[in-house]
């Protein structure tokens, strides 16, 4: 595994997945000939009918855009005075259920409910908050900070200040701020500085200055990271991943590997995480769900690219051995192909 993420040849040319738009690399497209109104009979008939028909939910849900499922959403309610939400919460049951909520909720809402939950009850779940924050741009964290607002009442920033503490709680806060510098350019002599600076507060002390290392990996723009982790192998002959490793442990650990790691790779990084959450006894649905959903009309090509390159076989086959049932068909539709 290690190989993966020690490589750092190509990296300050490859092109970075913050700037990916959705529609080029996702594997859920808008669909041609759309209706709403039609999608949203089949639907309430689906429904409404004896038993759940699971098979045309799912077909409509995986083979339409978030922006056509928001119409469909939108129509259904026309049609039967309720909410295709509350319908499905009624409906379906479990981890199938949530799956089909996660793909009529906006991308936005989505990773918003997802950081709710995150916060909820006892004990924060860190490593969602580490994911989520680790991977999104500007833009989603911008979006996601006003559907926070809009639906709490409260700033973001606040709650997970409550939340959190110590150096985790203000790694955090830095990038859910969503105010990364998003320059293309690459400053080699800065990022010198910044492999120096890391260098020396971490593997030249005796103790680790955390506050270093959050600075540098929570402000700078992707491009120049990229630069610094290039430059910090040169210096150090570790890469900034393992030094991290080697001088960190718990929450703040994981965060800050999870941002070197899209630093470098956000499809390796979620390619890695599907399949953690697969391993082992059990899987993880809810990381499972999370990253299928956000990702389709991403990067889940790229996604499957990374995963077939790193486990030497398929995300589907994956997908097929461990999940079974209405959840395993939904999540194998999002996949798509085989690789």
């Amino acid at each position: 595994m290690a190989t993966l993420w020690d490589d750092l040849e190509s990296l300050v040319d490859s092109p970075s997945s913050f700037s990916a738009q959705s529609g080029d690399r996702g594997t859920i497209k808008p669909k041609g000939n759309f209706s709403a109104v039609d999608d949203a009979a089949a639907m309430k008939k689906a429904i409404d009918g004896f038993g759940t028909n699971e098979k045309v939910l799912m077909d409509v849900l995986t083979q339409r855009s978030n922006a056509q499922r928001q119409l469909v959403c939108k129509a259904y309610q026309e049609a039967t005075g309720r909410t295709l939400d509350e319908d499905l919460k009624g409906d379906t049951h479990g981890d199938f259920e949530n799956l089909l909520v996660a793909l009529i909720t906006p991308p936005a809402a989505y990773d918003c409910h997802e950081v709710m939950r995150a916060m909820k009850g006892a004990g924060t779940k860190e490593h969602i908050l580490a994911e989520i924050f680790a991977s999104r741009s500007n833009q989603q964290i911008k979006a996601l900070q006003s559907e926070y607002l809009r639906e709490t009442k409260k700033e973001l920033s606040l709650e997970l200040k409550r939340e959190l503490s110590g150096n985790v709680s203000k790694a955090l806060l830095l990038l859910a701020e969503g105010n990364r510098d998003e320059s293309t350019n690459v400053d080699k002599e800065k990022a010198k500085q910044d492999a120096e600076a890391l260098y020396a507060a971490g593997e030249k002390k005796w103790g680790t200055d955390e506050s270093k290392f959050i600075e540098v990996l929570c402000r700078r723009s992707i491009a120049q990271l990229r630069q610094t982790l290039v430059e910090y192998k040169n210096l150090s002959g570790k890469t900034l991943q393992q030094s991290i490793e080697g001088e960190m442990s718990g929450e703040l650990e994981q965060l800050l590997v999870a941002v070197v790691k899209c630093v470098k790779s956000v499809p390796a990084y979620f390619a890695e995480r599907l399949h953690e959450s697969m391993k082992g006894g059990g899987t993880d649905e809810s990381t499972l769900i999370r990253i299928m959903v956000s990702r389709s009309e991403i990067d889940l090509l790229d996604i499957r690219a990374e995963f077939k390159k790193l486990y030497n076989r398929s995300l589907l086959c994956e997908l097929e051995s461990e999940l079974s049932g209405e959840l395993g068909e939904c999540l194998k539709a999002i996949c798509g192909g085989d690789d």
